[in-house]
């Protein structure tokens, strides 16, 4: 009898203690669910909320942007100050026209190249006709995409002549896969980005304003 009892109090002491185990196996496991790293739904949502930086995203324009050659420049933050110019000038309406227009798009910081209060006076209203002149000198009828201008480049035994909308022309040279453009005074502005392609033309950025 006493074997017996003592048998029952054996098997009460381990069931008691496999308890026990199952408990702190559980509290174990939910400090650990407090405690682990983020999950990728977490990460997810903190990705998601996150500010976006600017200031990595290229190009200047976005190629798969839809719309017009105004609507491509008016979508860049790189290209502010020629929207205005474009606005002041009163070209919106014909730039936004059938085309098709080829354009090469000063940048902001091209502007900011000129000398200290040259946009300021192009921008004033007395100085609409002038304005006109330098952004129309800027573009060039018909669809001049890069194979075309590289095309025109090499038949002409490495320089190409473009006649500007404003009646003037420019000089296109290529040298390393480089595209560069003269202007009437000296002035070379070197293609950033080619073929941001509207629906009435396309637009190569540039870096410095050219001038007739």
């Amino acid at each position: 009898m006493k074997l017996h009892v003592l048998t029952l109090a054996l098997m009460g002491a381990v069931a008691l203690s496999a308890c026990q185990n199952d408990t702190a196996t559980t509290d174990t496991a939910a400090a650990d669910a407090q405690t682990a790293p983020m999950t990728d739904d977490a990460a997810a949502t903190d990705a998601a909320t996150a500010p976006t930086d600017y200031s990595a995203q290229a190009p200047a324009m976005d190629a798969a942007a839809s719309g017009d050659i105004v609507d491509l420049a008016s979508g860049s933050p790189d290209h502010s100050t020629l929207v205005t110019a474009v606005q002041a000038a009163g070209l919106v309406d014909t730039l936004k026209g059938a085309g098709p227009f080829t354009v090469f798009a000063p940048t902001n910081a091209a502007f900011d190249k000129l000398p200290a209060g040259t946009v300021d006076g192009l921008l004033e209203p007395a100085a609409k006709d002038d304005l006109s002149g330098v952004l129309t000198y800027h573009v060039v009828s018909g669809n001049v995409d890069a194979a075309a201008l590289t095309q025109q480049i090499e038949a002409g035994g490495g320089s190409a002549t473009l006649t500007t909308v404003q009646g003037g022309t420019l000089t296109a040279r290529a040298d390393g896969g480089t595209v560069t453009l003269t202007d009437a005074k000296g002035n070379t502005s070197t293609v950033t980005t080619a073929d941001l392609r509207g629906s009435n033309g396309v637009i190569h950025v540039i870096d410095t304003v050219l001038m007739p």
